[in-house]
């Protein structure tokens, strides 16, 4: 079916676009170096630990929050790390566009 050729011709364009490049690269680079890998991956944790505990309305979300910006602002003071954060979001954000794209499309069967 067209449909699934279209599918795999867009998850050529994506693999191929500059925002999954440079964050794959950078991944990779963060993840070769055990002491950031291992300082994201606890931020990372942190973060998700945070939404889940605002999502059940428990624990302190105010002072998680806070130790969460503070974790985030000492990682940005490093360049490599501050780079893949940011290519991270414009990778997230092309991909949530592309999904928007489709729901839009079919938002009257949903």
């Amino acid at each position: 079916m067209k449909i699934y050729d279209d599918a795999h011709k867009l998850a050529k364009q994506i693999r191929e676009s500059k925002e999954y490049k440079e964050y794959k690269e950078l991944k990779e680079n963060i993840e070769s170096n055990p002491v950031k890998k291992a300082q994201v991956e606890e931020f990372e944790h942190l973060r998700y630990k945070i939404q889940v505990e605002t999502m059940q309305g428990s624990g302190n979300a105010t002072e998680a929050k806070q130790m969460l910006q503070e974790k985030y602002a000492e990682l940005l003071k490093d360049e490599e790390i501050k780079k893949y954060f940011d290519t991270e979001i414009q990778f997230n954000v092309m991909i949530a566009d592309v999904n928007r794209i489709i729901a839009e499309a079919i938002k009257d069967v949903l």
